[in-house]
């Protein structure tokens, strides 16, 4: 499958996710929340495509991002499927799908800043591009914790489902570990791949 196939059908995916999840979600406030991080990404990756087209694996990895945010917001992340699965398979108190959107929320972002600091050249170094791409990416986890104490201020009870923290009173942190989890190996095992797709997606655009 060539390049522009692969993302062609990774934003039909996306799409056609969106679209059934907003037919019938558990909390229509709720689903708004979730999702909206999707659509306003969505018009800024079509937006630059073309004019700072990324890698084909951070194309891959926003795209399933996108997908754990769709599937959270349809269900709330306390009802996800996959979450009870997880929960009964490793024995835990509570369902822990909205754990993998943190994970993802650490793993995304840090590739994106190590992919834009690597390529508009504002670090020659390997090593300090990774140590910079897990702050972004701690940065973004953590206005996001701001946003959702923010939420609950103002909405009440409304937020708890956007909260999801499930009774956890150390749900804050967790989600921050998640994602610093998430950044720490995207930084380091996928490090030679996504230097592979840096150099291509170069040669490409030069």
């Amino acid at each position: 499958m060539t390049r522009d196939a692969l993302l062609l059908v990774l934003g039909a995916v996306v799409l056609a996710a969106l679209v059934a999840s907003g037919i019938a979600p558990y909390d229509r406030a709720t689903w708004v929340l979730e999702v909206a991080p999707a659509v306003l990404v969505a018009p800024l990756l079509i937006a630059t495509q073309r004019r700072f087209p990324l890698s084909t694996l951070l194309y891959v990895l926003i795209a399933l991002h996108m997908l754990v945010l769709i599937l959270g917001g349809a269900y709330t992340y306390a009802r996800v499927p996959l979450g009870f699965w997880l929960q009964d398979l490793w024995q835990l108190g509570r369902n822990p799908y909205d754990k993998i959107g943190h994970f993802m929320q650490g793993l995304v972002p840090a590739m994106v800043a190590r992919e834009i600091l690597l390529r508009l050249g504002y670090l020659s170094s390997r090593r300090m591009a990774g140590f910079l791409s897990v702050c972004v990416a701690m940065a973004i986890s953590a206005v996001y914790e701001l946003i959702e104490w923010w939420a609950a201020l103002a909405l009440g009870q409304g937020a708890d489902e956007f909260l999801g923290t499930q009774g956890d009173p150390w749900d804050t942190q967790s989600d921050m570990f998640l994602a610093l989890i998430g950044a720490t190996l995207g930084v380091t095992s996928l490090v030679r791949w996504h230097d592979r797709q840096i150099a291509n997606q170069t040669r490409s655009a030069g």
